[in-house]
């Protein structure tokens, strides 16, 4: 079967209706769902991700720690991975949280990034030192764009 340019346009349109209305497909019978389709909006299926390049811009300097001074050390590297797996399993954590920077040389943790709370900033601290840090330099500052317990 052949279908001209006129029938495409009108098909297509048809189809996008139906689908942004939500409609549901139906079985061979039309007697139930067979698939049921749900459209999202970029809003509910893509999280807004923190910004902090503005932040970021102070590093340029050459005078402040970044990932890039991470220590490839055994020890080292396997202290950082316990503190990312504690902070990301912990469900109470924002999305700025679990996104800090960890930077690990000779067992000194630094801890730097926008977070959300008072509570997360004392929270990532301690659990940095349950991992093992010998000494934590905590430079992680309360986002003060957020509202007060709001979390992400």
């Amino acid at each position: 079967m052949r279908f001209d340019k006129t029938t495409l346009s009108i098909v297509a349109g048809a189809t996008f209706a139906l689908a942004a209305s939500g409609a549901r497909a139906t079985g061979p019978e039309g007697g139930g769902p067979s698939d049921t389709v749900r459209l999202y909006a970029a809003s509910d299926t893509v999280p807004a991700e923190p910004d902090n390049s503005g932040r970021n811009v102070r590093d340029d300097d050459g005078g402040t720690l970044t990932p890039t001074d991470q220590s490839n050390a055994p020890a080292d590297v396997e202290l950082t991975q316990k503190i990312r797996k504690a902070i990301t399993s912990n469900d109470a954590m924002s999305v700025q949280a679990q996104n800090i920077k960890i930077i690990t040389q000779s067992g000194v943790v630094t801890l730097r990034g926008p977070v959300k709370t008072m509570d997360e900033k004392t929270t990532i601290e301690s659990l940095a030192k349950t991992a093992g840090a010998k000494r934590i330099d905590n430079q992680l500052e309360i986002d003060r764009d957020t509202k007060s317990g709001e979390k992400e």
